[in-house]
Formats: C-alpha cells, sequence, structure tokens
C-alpha cells in the first residue's frame, strides 16, 4: 500500500467540473473522484498556508501545534505525519513545497545539527526529502524571499535560462510588446504566456521528478506532492494562458449589504490592498483566466501522474489523495487572496482513491459529511495498518467513509485565523494576544469569533449560501449564537496537550505502584490482596548492634 498526497496551493473548491464549475474542465480530478469518493465538505484548519499545512501534517488543531502564521516555527518535537507513518512500517517523503520553518532555537537547545537524520526530519516537517522547493523565488533590495536553495531556479539554469533568478524572470513573467519583462507580480500582465517553454514551467517540472521518484523508490510509501500553483504570481505558458477569457469570468459572490457597517476585523481586511485590486472588474477579468490556465496544467500534470501509476502496475495499490491548504476569494465578498472563513477561503477540495476492495462500494461517490484537514494523518495511518495515536492526533480517520459505513461523526468544524503580524492588526489598534479569529460550523450556521472585545459574525448557508447576511448584527439569533458558542467552548476544553501518555498507556499503569509496594492510607493491610503486603510481613530483621 502506498500514498500519493497531492496538494495543490490555493486551489478553491469549486473549481473542478467534478465539482460543478461551468467552463473549466479538468478530466483527471474527475476521473480521480469517480474512482474514490469527493467530500463535499472539507474544511482547513486555518486559511493561510503555513499554518494550515502544519495542521495537515501534525493532524492537530493550530492553536495545538501553534505555527499560527508563515514562519512561525514548527516547534521541536511536535510529532508529524512522517513520525506517525514511520511507526507504522511506512517511509514518507516531500516532493515540492511545505511552507514549514524550522524551529532553529529548539534544535540548538536540544543539540540537533541539520546534518543529522534526527535534525533533518525536525528541520523538514518530519519528511525525508526527495526534492523540496517552496515556490516563492521573489527578489527584491533587501535580498530573496526565501533564503534556502532553490532546486527549480537550478534546473532552469541548467536548461540555459541565463538569469540570477530565472523563476522570476522566465516562469513567472511575460515578454511585453517591447521586448520588456512583464512580471507576473503585476496583474495587468498575466493575460500574457509565462516566458518559458511549458515543459520546463513549475507544474511540469515538479510532476517530473515525482515520475523520477515513483521510479526509484521501493518498499511502502507516502509522498506528499506539493505544488505552488495555482497560486499566485497568476501567470502560466501557453497554451494555458489563453484556454479561457472574460466571457469565463463570473460575476463576483458580493453583495453591497456586506459593506454596510461590517464586522470590523472583515471591514479592515476588505480595505486593503489586495482586496482592493480584486474590486476592480479589470483585475478579475485578466487575474480569473490565467488561474483557470494554472488549473488546467494542474489536472494536465495530473493526468500524467495517473497515466504512469496505471502503466508500472501502480494504480493498484496507491492511495490517492488531491487537495489544498486554502481556497482564494478571488474578488468575492469584495475580498482578495483567503485569510477569512466564508466558503471560498475556507473550504477546499477533498478526493480519495482507495484502491483496496473495501473501498468498491464508494466508488464515484460524494460524502457531505463534516471534514477537517486534520483527518488526513488518521486515514494515512490506518491505510498504512497502524494504530491512530488519538491522544496526539485530533483528526479522525476517514476511511469507514470510503468503506461505506457510517460513522458516528462530529457536529461541527473548527477553523483558527491569527492575523497577530498583519497590517490588518495595526490599522485595528490590537495587541497581538488580540488577534485571533475562531470560526465554529455546524453545517448549517457558521460563527466566526473575534478575540479583542468584538461581536461575533453569524451566517446561515441554508436560507443565505452566499454568505451575505451576517445575522449577528441585529437581534433575534442568540440562541443560534450561544449554541455555537458552547460548541466553541468544548472544543476549547479538548485534550491537546497530553501527548506522551495515550489512554491505554493511563489505563494500563492504573494500580501497578501497588505492585511495586506503593501501599499508602492502609490501617492493617487487610485492604488489599496478601500478596501486596508480603514484603512488608514476616520476621523483624535485626538492626545493626551500637559499638
Amino acid at each position: 500500500m502506498n500514498i500519493l498526497f497531492i496538494m495543490y496551493d490555493q486551489l478553491r473548491f469549486d473549481y473542478l467540473s467534478c465539482a460543478g464549475h461551468p467552463h473549466l474542465q479538468t478530466p483527471n480530478f474527475d476521473r480521480v473522484a469517480s474512482m474514490g469518493v469527493r467530500f463535499t465538505n472539507a474544511y482547513v484548519q486555518s486559511p493561510i498556508c503555513g499554518s494550515s499545512r502544519m495542521s495537515f501534517y501534525t493532524g492537530r488543531y493550530v492553536s495545538s501545534h501553534g505555527a499560527a502564521w508563515n514562519g512561525f516555527p514548527l516547534r521541536v518535537g511536535e510529532l508529524t505525519m512522517g513520525d506517525h507513518l514511520r511507526s507504522s512500517g511506512m517511509d514518507c517523503w516531500l516532493i515540492g513545497k511545505t511552507h514549514m520553518k524550522a524551529d532553529a532555537e529548539g534544535m540548538k537547545r536540544l543539540g540537533l545539527t541539520p546534518d543529522s537524520l534526527i535534525g533533518a526530519r525536525q528541520s523538514e516537517c518530519g519528511f525525508d526529502i526527495w526534492i523540496r522547493d517552496d515556490g516563492l523565488w521573489a527578489h527584491g533590495p533587501d535580498g530573496f524571499y526565501d533564503e534556502k536553495r532553490s532546486p527549480y531556479n537550478e534546473y532552469l539554469k541548467s536548461k540555459g535560462y541565463g538569469s540570477d533568478n530565472p523563476w522570476a524572470d522566465f516562469a513567472n513573467a511575460a515578454v511585453d510588446d517591447d521586448g520588456d519583462m512583464a512580471s507576473g507580480w503585476f496583474m495587468g500582465n498575466v493575460n500574457k504566456p509565462a516566458n518559458i517553454a511549458e515543459p520546463d514551467s513549475e507544474t511540469p517540472w515538479l510532476t517530473s521528478r515525482t515520475i523520477d521518484f515513483i521510479d526509484q523508490t521501493k518498499g511502502s510509501w507516502c509522498a506528499h506532492v506539493s505544488y505552488i500553483k495555482p497560486h499566485w504570481p497568476y501567470i502560466v505558458p501557453a497554451p494555458y494562458h489563453d484556454m479561457f477569457g472574460v466571457n469565463h469570468v463570473p460575476a463576483p459572490i458580493r453583495h453591497d449589504k456586506e459593506r454596510e457597517d461590517p464586522h470590523p476585523v472583515y471591514g479592515a481586511y476588505m480595505d486593503n490592498k489586495v482586496s482592493s485590486a480584486f474590486q476592480r472588474d479589470e483585475v478579475r477579468q485578466k487575474v480569473i483566466p490565467a488561474y483557470m490556465g494554472l488549473i488546467k496544467q494542474c489536472d494536465d500534470q495530473l493526468g500524467r501522474l495517473l497515466d504512469h501509476l496505471e502503466a508500472t502496475g501502480q494504480m493498484d495499490h496507491t492511495m490517492i489523495v488531491l487537495t489544498s491548504d486554502h481556497g482564494d476569494y478571488l474578488g468575492d465578498h469584495w475580498l482578495g487572496e483567503k485569510d477569512l472563513f466564508h466558503e471560498p477561503s475556507v473550504k477546499i477540495p477533498l478526493i480519495i482513491y482507495d484502491p483496496r476492495s473495501e473501498a468498491n462500494g464508494t466508488r464515484g461517490s460524494t460524502c457531505d459529511a463534516l471534514v477537517e484537514a486534520i483527518d488526513l494523518v488518521p486515514t494515512f495511518v490506518e491505510a498504512a495498518g497502524g494504530k491512530v495515536a488519538d491522544h496526539i492526533l485530533e483528526g479522525r480517520s476517514l476511511l469507514p467513509w470510503l468503506w461505506g459505513e457510517s460513522p458516528k461523526w462530529r457536529e461541527y468544524v473548527i477553523s483558527e485565523y491569527d492575523y497577530s503580524a498583519s497590517q490588518q492588526a495595526v490599522k485595528l489598534g490590537l495587541e497581538p494576544r488580540d488577534c485571533r479569529l475562531f470560526m465554529v460550523f455546524d453545517g448549517r450556521y457558521k460563527l466566526m469569533h473575534a478575540e479583542g472585545g468584538f461581536r461575533p459574525m453569524l451566517f446561515d448557508l441554508l436560507t443565505d449560501p452566499n454568505e451575505f447576511e451576517d445575522l449577528a448584527k441585529s437581534s433575534g439569533h442568540e440562541a443560534e449564537i450561544e449554541r455555537l458558542y458552547g460548541y466553541l467552548a468544548t472544543w476549547g476544553r479538548r485534550m491537546s496537550q497530553r501527548v506522551t501518555k495515550s489512554d491505554d498507556d493511563i489505563i494500563s499503569s492504573r494500580g501497578r505502584s501497588l505492585r511495586k509496594g506503593i501501599l499508602p492510607f492502609l490501617y492493617d493491610g487487610s485492604e488489599v490482596d496478601p500478596e501486596l503486603t508480603s514484603k512488608y510481613r514476616g520476621p523483624a530483621p535485626q538492626k545493626p548492634t551500637q559499638e
């Protein structure tokens, strides 16, 4: 049994043809959906790259693992997917992006060096590295955004792309009519083709590295294949750059009432730079066709992987998982990027193919159970034949759903967002400890709680599926707000930090001290089994004679 765990960065749940997109055809995503189960209510534990991924990789909520923002280190000792799978006899490899930052101070304190096996795994989110490239090789006056080496840039240089940073100058830039660079950072350029041969662009390059891995690997493996696209810069090479046009751009899902007395945090995000850009029609009309082209390229490259698995006979023993670390507003709700908890941001695609016969009854089906990103690690552990360490892992295995069962399931999902490092925190004048948001969603009602003394937000997705009407602005919904706050309180009392002792460990340890002579509070010993007091009965030993 192998696991091919594929993540696409910033892929919306509804930009697949199997999810009902009216123009974008994704036959290879659909192909996996036809072989497996498409989960229609899957949610990330944070709508920001780094913290979301750390929840995917640890199987734990953000407030449990603590890496709450991009660049916040994942603390030394936090168990990850790789740790759990190796305990079950399965190797765990990274091919692509993690957005993980190592806890350098913690490693130094414990004397762990990155060139040791344990140090390397601590530095790489528990993965063994086939190839890591986080995919944002921005370059400004103060240097590179990412100071690690770029295998992709090295590849481009080896192919003759003459530049200090071919990622920026070729893969993510076009050429204008005057022969000048037209950077993909400028959204007015993204309708142009990236200045790179399509096979050399980022998505095909990572697909080729994945095929290289599959061809040489031995034993049971999990490969996390993590694509940077369709994340911005939204630019794609020919022929994908003009497959879609303005006629394929949907009207934004937004309403003027959202701007009337908005929640202060929501208002701050509506007024930021990226949201202001996506409120412009000309931006959406250029970005969305490019975004669709990037997804179409991802789908074609997925087809390469699927064909290779079939050609090499590995499809029948490889679980395939397709998902994303969060969505993309694309101008919906007057917002750009991700960050808050509307469906385009916090809801993700999730498709799982299990090749085993137990899953035959659910092939080609959908499941509307409330699923969290943290459910994948326990799913993988169980698929690998291991025991889920449920005192550490906070998600639940999805295998029962894949195998046609109807398990007792969660009543709500949780997502968290720490915006303390953002300009919105500055604008609102908040201390970092107060810059925290929580979402609780029960499948109908969605509540957003904001620390810092703010009121909540509330939406009823049954009567208002577009999430336009913030019911917490007015009275009449106190009972629903109280009920959802009750869920949030229950979740807040979860057992999240007792990770060194499982329930089985605790149960098996009960009474052990009695058998090792710890017998407090007895009156004459008759209260316990005579065997337990045998060391304390019999003739008294003679004390030493005093000289």
